[in-house]
């Protein structure tokens, strides 16, 4: 299953990817937000095999990588995390390579997998857990139109320390609203 924008193509995480994602997920200052920092190939390796194979799997993560279609370069990664079909409420993350950073890669994909959770897999909440001092993350999912919801203190375990976590929501009807507005520009 592939979802396709104008420069880029996300498409489902395989062990070919191993490498390329070791070489960005493994950069601790770039990541150093970020919950799993591999210290080896293998250790992506093993990620990959622990990922659902399925999309809209309850209980699972599902894994795209993200590929610059001009150059056909693996430049990230998003995942989704399907809580359960029942309540129809999803959970998002991207990482970017730093090199590919300031270019609306972030933002393409992003709204990519928004635009295809809410019109085909019909979910009506997507979630994003961000650590207060990402900014860039934070600036993304305000922009793509996420709402605060909330601010947890020290809730969170992350690389050897306690820390804070935002929590942002968008609903399937706001992005409707933001879709319908930004097409009548």
């Amino acid at each position: 299953m592939n979802l396709e924008s104008d420069r880029l193509l996300l498409r489902p995480v395989n062990s070919n990817d191993k490498d390329e994602i070791f070489n960005y997920r493994s950069d601790r200052e770039a990541n150093k937000y970020q919950g799993w920092i591999p210290k080896t190939p293998g250790d992506v390796d093993s990620f990959i095999t622990t990922i659902a194979k399925q999309i809209n799997e309850p209980g699972t993560w599902f894994q795209f990588s993200i590929i610059e279609k001009k150059t056909n370069l693996l430049i990230g990664d998003l995942g989704v995390h399907f809580w359960d079909k029942e309540n129809k409420q999803v959970e998002i993350g991207c990482t970017l390579n730093k090199r590919f950073q300031k270019n609306g890669y972030a933002t393409e994909s992003v709204r990519l997998i928004i635009d295809y959770l809410f019109t085909e897999l019909k979910k009506h909440r997507i979630i994003a857990s961000v650590d207060p001092q990402n900014l860039n993350s934070i600036r993304l999912v305000e922009r793509i139109g996420f709402r605060k919801e909330a601010h947890f203190v020290e809730s969170l375990f992350v690389n050897g320390e306690w820390v804070d976590d935002l929590i942002y929501s968008l609903i399937e009807k706001d992005w409707n609203l933001l879709t319908t507005k930004n097409n009548n520009r």
